[in-house]
């Protein structure tokens, strides 16, 4: 049976399904109204209706299932109407084959551990900057190993981000395939549209959105003039280690959430800092060996002030009891405002600070995507952060910019072993 889907895909379009046939894992970086979704669907639609395996599953995968089912699910439908048997689930936004195919739209909400034992032939992950960072790696990539399926990532840059890393990987990858479309090239959008939206929009979000710039600044950036400064210096470069100066760290504490590491030397009055680890899910012991194994000489360990409140993994101990237990005596800085902690982070930066561009590019990351949430009723941003994979290296930031102004006071951990010179037998000490 003869099967004309609704869809006449573009030119350049048209080349890109051919592409995606070819390759197994895609990286596709396209401006706003390019047609990405209709064309990934009708790409997911076509592969399901030809497909001669026994039970094929494809599946669009985005941030959360109320966007899947906004931007996606009235497309799936247009598309799939036409197919003789075909069968809509709208509770489940699934559709089913004659073939025995389906077709699902699934969303990411709580960073995909729904969707692990799924098994697929083949999908899309849109809005890949949305997604958690561990989401293709300990989900997806096993949901497409017993069939040998495919994936193909879309989205439109916001940053340097997880979308970035998956695009500067594909560059060298065995494998794996990218493309990217601006709208001054393609001629999708009327230039007359892209000079409207250029004199309404700042340059750096029609640059993101239109010219697909992974460098212009996120709307609302935190850091990002200050970044742009010091990157203009020279001062993001090769910092090495000196073993002739101890190592301060600088901490952000999660029990269930990601915990981030700052590694600083003093260099004169400059601040050098050289290294920077995150993880997460792991107990304080496991960082113990981190620090271990970095083979620094240590100085000051800076921790928040909550290290002295909140239990660590049900011990009933205080965190820094835990940590003192591990040889790692934290000193305890104050809890400031964080709008205070967050002009300290900001003239840290301009002051003399040194980055190493390799040991750090995920701490400058997380300050580069750092941004305040965006109220559009009132066309402004507030003075709330956006919670985000980011959020977790810029607060140790902070931190460490908060112990470069605060005087170390000597405060030491609540002693655990009692002193007394009382002798029980009347000799003289």
């Amino acid at each position: 049976m003869d099967i004309q889907l609704p869809y006449t895909p573009r030119p350049l379009q048209a080349v890109l399904h051919q592409e995606l046939a070819q390759h197994r894992f895609s990286v596709l970086v396209m401006h706003r109204r390019f047609g990405k979704t209709l064309m990934v669907l009708a790409h997911l639609l076509r592969d399901a209706v030809m497909s001669k395996r026994k039970n094929p599953r494809y599946h669009y995968i985005t941030a959360s299932r109320v966007m899947a089912k906004q931007v996606a699910w009235d497309y799936c439908k247009m598309l799939a109407e036409v197919i003789p048997g075909v069968r809509m689930n709208e509770t489940e936004l699934r559709i089913d084959l004659p073939n025995g195919a389906r077709l699902q739209l699934l969303g990411a909400d709580d960073g995909g551990d729904r969707l692990r034992g799924i098994y697929s032939d083949g999908l899309v992950l849109d809005e890949v900057s949305l997604l958690s960072e561990t989401l293709f790696t300990q989900v997806i990539r096993p949901m497409l190993s017993d069939r040998q399926g495919y994936c193909v990532m879309i989205g439109t840059p916001a940053g340097h981000n997880l979308f970035y890393d998956y695009w500067c990987m594909a560059e060298s990858e065995p494998g794996w395939y990218r493309k990217m479309y601006k709208a001054d090239e393609t001629g999708i959008v009327p230039q007359e549209e892209l000079e409207a939206a250029k004199a309404a929009m700042s340059d750096d979000a029609y640059n993101q959105e239109f010219l697909c710039d992974f460098s212009a600044a996120t709307p609302g950036a935190i850091f990002a003039k200050e970044l742009a400064e010091i990157e203009e210096q020279g001062r993001i470069t090769k910092v090495p280690y000196d073993p002739g100066l101890r190592v301060d760290t600088h901490w952000d504490i999660g029990v269930s959430d990601a915990t981030a590491i700052v590694f600083t030397q003093k260099v004169g009055r400059a601040l050098h800092v050289i290294d920077y680890f995150e993880s997460r899910n792991e107990a304080l012991p496991f960082y113990a060996r981190v620090l271990e194994e970095k083979g620094y000489l240590y100085g000051t360990h800076n921790a928040p002030h909550d290290i002295e409140v909140t239990d660590w993994s049900g011990t009933g101990k205080t965190r820094r009891e835990v940590a003192y237990g591990l040889d790692i005596n934290f000193r305890v800085l104050p809890k400031l405002p964080l709008e205070d902690g967050l002009h300290a982070a900001k003239l840290q930066i301009k002051k003399g600070t040194w980055f190493d561009r390799e040991n750090c590019h995920q701490l400058l990351e997380c300050l580069r995507f750092y941004h305040r949430r965006y109220d559009p009723k009132n066309r402004m941003f507030r003075t709330s952060i956006v919670r985000n994979w980011a959020t977790h290296g810029a607060d140790a930031w902070r931190y460490c910019a908060i112990a470069q102004r605060e005087s170390f006071d000597g405060q030491m951990p609540p002693q655990r072993i009692a002193e007394s010179d009382y002798n029980p037998l009347g000799a003289q000490i």
